[in-house]
């Protein structure tokens, strides 16, 4: 069930500060007790700062979404295209899930679907047919959701954390008429 309140809008220039927050502090709760310290770091320095998203969100290659109840942020999804494909994602126009996350304290409360819905929607809206994103292969968690969202494996890359190469799944989601 969606809870009341949930709002799911296009992220804009004024929400970066808040927005590089959110992006460093979900990463941090789903990855940070599993991952060396130094290479968490690295990774969220690189990634997540205020400058960083300000700069996405001017790229016209980039959507972001941000899940909002009652006008706090709660969770975000990022969409890219123009960007290297693997070999693997073999359909027609393809768009990238880049970054899908929510606040550890909205976890199961009814908004991964809802903004994963929003994500798809939007991702046809930029002419995409086919959703690809690379979901780190020790994340069974988030696997079992793509899986439920109607993803598929169909390959893997490597991914660096800091220092750390890491194994990360491809799947893929045609995103013709549900």
């Amino acid at each position: 069930m969606t809870p009341p309140g949930l709002r799911i809008r296009a992220a804009v220039h004024d929400d970066a500060a808040a927005l590089a927050d959110l992006m460093a502090r979900t990463f941090r709760d789903a990855f940070g007790a599993v991952n060396r310290p130094e290479d968490l770091a690295a990774h969220l320095a690189r990634s997540y700062g205020v400058a960083q998203q300000q700069h996405e969100l001017a790229d016209p290659a980039v959507t972001v979404l941000l899940a909002e109840i009652d006008g706090a942020s709660c969770g975000y999804a990022q969409l890219r295209d123009g960007v290297e494909v693997p070999a693997a994602v073999t359909g027609s126009a393809p768009i990238q899930l880049w970054r899908f996350y929510l606040d550890q304290a909205w976890v199961g409360r009814g908004i991964a679907q809802p903004l994963m819905d929003a994500a798809k929607q939007a991702a046809r809206s930029r002419g995409g047919r086919t959703l690809w994103l690379g979901v780190w292969e020790q994340n069974p968690r988030g696997i079992a959701f793509y899986r439920k969202a109607g993803f598929t494996v169909v390959g893997s890359f490597v991914f660096h954390l800091g220092d750390d190469p890491q194994s990360d799944l491809i799947m893929v989601h045609d995103l013709t008429p549900d």
